[in-house]
């Protein structure tokens, strides 16, 4: 303290140094007073592969901090049915992840494109997410018609972009929905001549002079009849997953696995998933549609629950407490569900699809 009473300067920053607390620890400084290594220390260092799995989860790639590729939470546990689809996208993306070495001797370097096709609500994006997830690579999902521009060579640009990142990323799948918007037959109308440049631009890069090693191509369509033929030759897309509408047997394993196996929501005894399957009005019901049938049965149940607590404190069935009585949803709410939920495909487009499923090779 000086003569007039006021704290010094090196009063003052002793007390910022005590209200700082213990100093942190610099690396630099630690480097500095530490004395050199001796050769015999220098012989005991080494990097171990726990060195290296400390350092991935710090390390994250560049396309993942932009946001452009990640890794989708779909597993196969979340999709129900489509067991011959999900084999096929095993073996065209899955096997030539884990078995790299089994592919080049049989001489498959190509990874071949696929197309899935089908009405809508049928699954085709899930089924790309799951197979992305269940193998642990990149993801890059692409709108069709996002990548369209109003300025000259601004599309073409932005495709040579998509493959350049699902390249930097690789393994990388690159999924293209609806893909009839982005690769429409190729006329000679000069209304087209965007599309034209953005089909010529896809394929070169599908097959082009540079390699798409472990870049898997994935697309999806309601319209594949519209798509250019081109894009769907060998060594592009060449392999068409038809998706279509449910079976039976595919809606009940749609339906046990929307409702965790009747555990989420809670279905009471009166509800037998495998005759709500084989339910009449069931029919003609894609996935989508059978997802919003039991989001409607929740409703009803719950809009039931909200009414009965507001105006009593005794549940109507079972005479019990309404804290003790179980919540869950009945044959009566599907009843009601079924009144509002109808096939979102219609008879004329579900002939449609099952005539494209008698010509379409898959």
């Amino acid at each position: 303290m000086n003569q007039t009473g006021e704290p010094t300067e090196s009063c003052e920053e002793n007390k910022d140094h005590s209200d700082r607390g213990p100093r942190s620890f610099s690396v630099t400084e630690w480097l500095k007073e530490q004395s050199p290594l001796t050769e015999e220390e220098l012989q005991t260092l080494s990097i171990s592969m726990d060195d290296f799995k400390e350092a991935l989860l710090i390390v994250q790639p560049s396309a993942k901090r932009e946001g452009f590729a990640t890794i989708p939470g779909v597993t196969w546990e979340d999709i129900g049915a489509l067991k011959d689809v999900r084999e096929e996208l095993t073996m065209a993306i899955l096997a030539p992840v884990k078995y790299p070495e089994e592919f080049q001797a049989f001489g498959l370097t190509h990874p071949p494109g696929i197309l899935l096709a089908g009405p809508p609500g049928c699954g085709k994006t899930l089924l790309a997410k799951a197979v992305a997830n269940e193998s642990g690579i990149n993801f890059i999902s692409v709108k069709g018609p996002e990548l369209l521009n109003m300025y000259v060579g601004e599309s073409e640009r932005a495709v040579r972009q998509v493959f350049q990142r699902a390249r930097n990323s690789a393994p990388c799948v690159i999924f293209f929905d609806e893909l009839d918007a982005l690769c429409p037959r190729r006329s000679g109308s000069a209304e087209s001549s965007v599309n034209v440049r953005v089909v010529n631009q896809l394929l070169t890069e599908m097959d082009g002079l540079e390699a798409r090693k472990q870049v898997f191509i994935m697309g999806a369509t309601n319209r594949p009849d519209i798509i250019d033929p081109a894009v769907l030759r060998p060594g592009r897309l060449d392999k068409v997953l038809l998706v279509g509408l449910p079976n039976t047997e595919d809606r009940e394993d749609i339906l046990r696995t929307l409702t965790k196996d009747g555990k989420k929501p809670l279905l009471l005894p009166d509800v037998s998933i495998r005759d709500l399957a084989h339910d009449e009005r069931c029919e003609g019901l894609s996935g989508a549609d059978l997802s919003a049938l039991v989001r409607e049965a929740c409703m009803a149940a719950l809009r039931e629950c909200i009414n009965v607590r507001s105006t009593c404190h005794v549940s109507i069935e079972n005479q019990l407490p309404l804290e003790q009585s179980p919540v869950g949803v009945g044959q009566r709410h599907f009843a009601a569900a079924f009144q509002k939920v109808k096939p979102s495909v219609s008879k004329k487009d579900q002939a449609l699809y099952g005539k494209m499923r008698t010509l379409t090779p898959t």
